[in-house]
């Protein structure tokens, strides 16, 4: 059975960082796509930061370039999001998901299967 389980998302001051995981389960993620979206509330979901093997790192969300990177772990079937001078705005519930292809997506659509996310809360 496939699923992502997601974990590391906490309550955090400005300025602050966190790392996000994303665990697979059925699947193994190096020949897949991955990607990180985030919703806030009354938001649509957007997509963040993907990682494949076939492209690397693909960046959608200008307002986190140079403060957030994707990295995976092979070895533990996770991918992660570390998340660096973390601001209020960054607030979100944040998801990982896979099209289940080698290719990454900017589009919630393309993507086959979601983790039940985890909160992040930036406090200013």
């Amino acid at each position: 059975q496939v699923r992502l389980v997601e974990s590391g998302g906490d309550l955090v001051q400005s300025g602050g960082s966190l790392r996000l995981s994303c665990r697979a389960f059925g699947f193994t993620l190096e020949y897949y796509a991955v990607a990180w979206f985030r919703q806030a509330p009354g938001k649509e979901r957007e997509a963040v930061l993907c990682i494949s093997s076939s492209e690397g790192a693909v960046h959608y969300a200008d307002s986190v370039k140079g403060r957030f990177t994707i990295s995976g772990d092979n070895a533990k079937n996770t991918v992660y999001l570390q998340m660096n001078s973390l601001k209020p705005e960054d607030a979100a519930h944040y998801y990982c998901g896979t099209p289940f292809d080698h290719y990454c997506s900017g589009q919630r659509t393309d993507y086959r299967y979601w983790g039940q996310g985890t909160q992040v809360t930036v406090s200013s």
